[in-house]
């Protein structure tokens, strides 16, 4: 993200965002399907997330990237149930034996310490949900609140790209400040009910 910050040369951001609003009262619509269809691959959201931030601000931002991820990590893992789990276990890779050991007999705390977990990719978790039988009244309420900080402390970030200042600039670390204490608990809680 550094390297794209000072080498890659956007549009001004107005600019950005007059495109966006030729698609009129779509934008919105248009801005989150196109998450959810990055949220379906491997492909990390993390350019969608500060994206929503640079183009639309903190508060739309985060409400429009909170679902478009939620509905790409919804399809996925309903696409995971439907192929075979041994497809599914050849897509993760390398990230097979952390999301198998957090998801076998899965609970509400391991779907979020997996969600919130620096270095695990939205899509292992959305895949791995689906093939290691993660029941749906478990996954959904997960996943859509453990997105929330993420999504929020990138939408900040673009928010600060595209109008740096003190106001955007305490978004972002308080923002951020949440997810490392949101990770901290879930992995307590995760750890508590993996002994009991």
């Amino acid at each position: 993200m550094a390297w794209l910050l000072f080498n890659v040369d956007l549009p001004p951001v107005r600019e950005l965002q007059e495109t966006i609003e030729g698609f009129g009262w779509a934008a919105w619509f248009v801005f989150t399907g196109l998450y959810a269809l990055v949220a379906l691959t491997p492909i990390p959201v993390t350019i969608m997330a500060v994206t929503g931030g640079f183009l639309f601000g903190v508060v739309i931002g985060s409400v429009l990237a909170v679902l478009g991820a939620f509905f790409g990590a919804w399809g996925a893992y309903w696409l995971a149930r439907g192929l075979s789990k041994r497809t599914v276990l050849r897509m993760l890779g390398k990230h097979r034996p952390r999301v198998e050991d957090h998801l076998t007999s899965a609970g509400f705390e391991a779907v979020c310490v997996l969600r919130l977990m620096p270095g695990v990719p939205y899509w292992p978790v959305n895949y791995g949900a689906g093939a290691f039988g993660v029941r749906t009244a478990v996954y959904v309420p997960a996943s859509l609140l453990s997105v929330i900080p993420g999504q929020i402390s990138l939408v900040a970030v673009g928010a600060f790209i595209a109008e740096p200042g003190i106001l955007t600039g305490v978004q972002v670390l308080v923002a951020w400040g949440v997810v490392v204490v949101l990770t901290v608990l879930a992995y307590r809680l995760w750890r508590s009910a993996r002994r009991e």
